[in-house]
C-alpha cells in the first residue's frame, strides 16, 4: 500500500486530502503546525530533523502546507520565505533522501500576479501555463520560487514532481474589500468565480490524487487547476467590456436563478483560467463548473459541494479580510 504524507493537514486542502484518503483506507500521515483531527504529527516543515523522521517509509508527498495570500495582511515577509520556500526545499531534499516516488506541490494561480490585471476596458487575460508569472506580492513571489526549486530538484535528482497552480477554493469571504462591497452575498461572488477563477474543493482533491498517480510518467509538470470555463479566447474582448452580456448569452437561465436570490452579474472579468492542460495530462474531469452550480442553485442546493461543507471554514481567511476593513 502506498504511504502518503500530507503537509498542511489542518488547512482546507490538507484536511480534505487526509479525510478523503482515509475514507478510502489509504495509509496517510498528516503533518501541520496545528493539531487537528487530520494531523498525525505536529511540527514544522522547516525543521529538517522532524521532516526526515516523518518522511521515512513515505512513497508520495502531497505538499499543501503554505502561508496564503490573505496572510500577507497578517504575517511578515520573512515568514513567507521560511514556510513557502525553505519549507518546500526541506521537504524536497528529505523526499530525495528517502527515495520518495512522487511529489505533488500545491502552488497557486496567484503566481501570475500582474499578468492577471489588464487595464479597464481591455480584453480579459487568457491564462494558461504559457503565461509568464509576474508576482505582485510576497505570496506569489515565494510560491514561484518554490516552483523553481521543485523543477531544480527534479532536474538534479530525478524526483517526479507535479506542480498544481490551484485557483481559489476557500469558503471564507473574499479578502478584497471592493468585491465585498459589490457582491454583498459571498455566495454570489463564489458562484460567479466558477466561470473563471474558482475550483471546487473536491475537484482540487481529485486533481492532487491524479497528479500523484501520473507524476512518475510525467516527470515534471506545472498545471492550472481551476473549474472548466465555458468561455473561449474569442470571448476575451466581450468579457473585458460587458461580461454580463456574454454570460447571459451563454446561460439564458442565469437571470432568473440570480434574481431569485437578489444576486448580480459582474460588469467585467479581468482573467480566465484555462485548465485544458490539466484535463489532458492528468485525465482530470472536474465536476463543478458554472452550469453545474446553476443547476445546484435551481435545485435549492448550496454553491459549494458537500466536501467543502464538511471541511468548513478555517478562520484565517476571514481574519485577514477583517484586517482589510471595510
Amino acid at each position: 500500500m502506498t504511504r502518503v504524507l500530507v503537509t498542511g493537514s489542518a488547512g482546507h486542502l490538507g484536511d480534505a486530502l487526509v479525510r478523503t484518503l482515509r475514507k478510502e483506507g489509504a495509509d496517510v500521515m498528516g503533518i501541520d503546525l496545528l493539531p487537528s483531527h487530520t494531523t498525525d504529527r505536529v511540527g514544522s516543515i522547516t525543521d529538517a530533523v522532524f521532516v526526515r523522521e516523518v518522511m521515512e517509509g513515505v512513497d508520495a508527498v502531497l505538499h499543501a502546507a503554505t502561508l496564503h495570500k490573505p496572510h500577507v495582511a497578517t504575517h511578515p515577509r520573512r515568514a513567507f520565505v521560511d514556510t513557502n520556500v525553505t519549507g518546500t526545499l526541506v521537504l524536497l531534499e528529505a523526499a530525495v533522501h528517502a527515495g520518495v516516488e512522487c511529489f505533488v506541490f500545491t502552488s497557486t494561480t496567484s503566481t501570475f500576479g500582474r499578468a492577471l490585471s489588464p487595464p479597464p476596458g481591455a480584453p480579459a487575460a487568457w491564462i494558461d501555463e504559457d503565461v509568464v508569472p509576474i508576482p505582485k506580492n510576497v505570496y506569489g513571489a515565494t510560491k514561484t520560487a518554490a516552483e523553481d526549486l521543485c523543477a531544480l530538484v527534479h532536474r538534479d535528482h530525478g524526483l517526479p514532481v507535479v506542480v498544481l497552480r490551484t485557483s481559489r477554493f476557500f469558503p471564507e469571504i473574499d479578502d478584497d474589500p471592493d468585491k465585498r462591497r459589490t457582491f454583498t452575498d459571498p455566495d454570489n461572488l463564489k458562484a460567479i468565480e466558477f466561470l473563471y477563477r474558482r475550483v471546487e474543493l473536491a475537484d482540487a482533491v481529485a486533481a492532487h490524487r491524479l497528479a500523484m498517480a501520473k507524476a512518475p510518467d510525467l516527470g515534471f509538470a506545472k498545471l492550472i487547476i481551476s473549474a472548466t470555463t465555458p468561455f473561449s479566447r474569442a470571448d476575451a474582448a466581450g468579457l473585458g467590456s460587458d461580461a454580463a452580456a456574454v454570460i447571459e448569452a451563454r446561460f439564458p437561465q442565469v437571470d432568473a436563478v440570480f434574481a431569485a436570490r437578489g444576486w448580480r452579474l459582474p460588469a467585467r472579468l479581468d482573467r480566465v483560467y484555462d485548465n485544458t492542460r490539466a484535463r489532458t495530462q492528468l485525465g482530470w474531469t472536474p465536476r463543478f463548473d458554472f452550469a453545474h452550480v446553476l443547476a445546484r442553485l435551481d435545485a435549492g442546493d448550496d454553491v459549494l459541494g458537500p466536501l467543502a461543507a464538511e471541511v468548513g471554514s478555517k478562520g484565517y481567511y476571514r481574519s485577514a479580510a477583517e484586517s482589510l476593513a471595510p
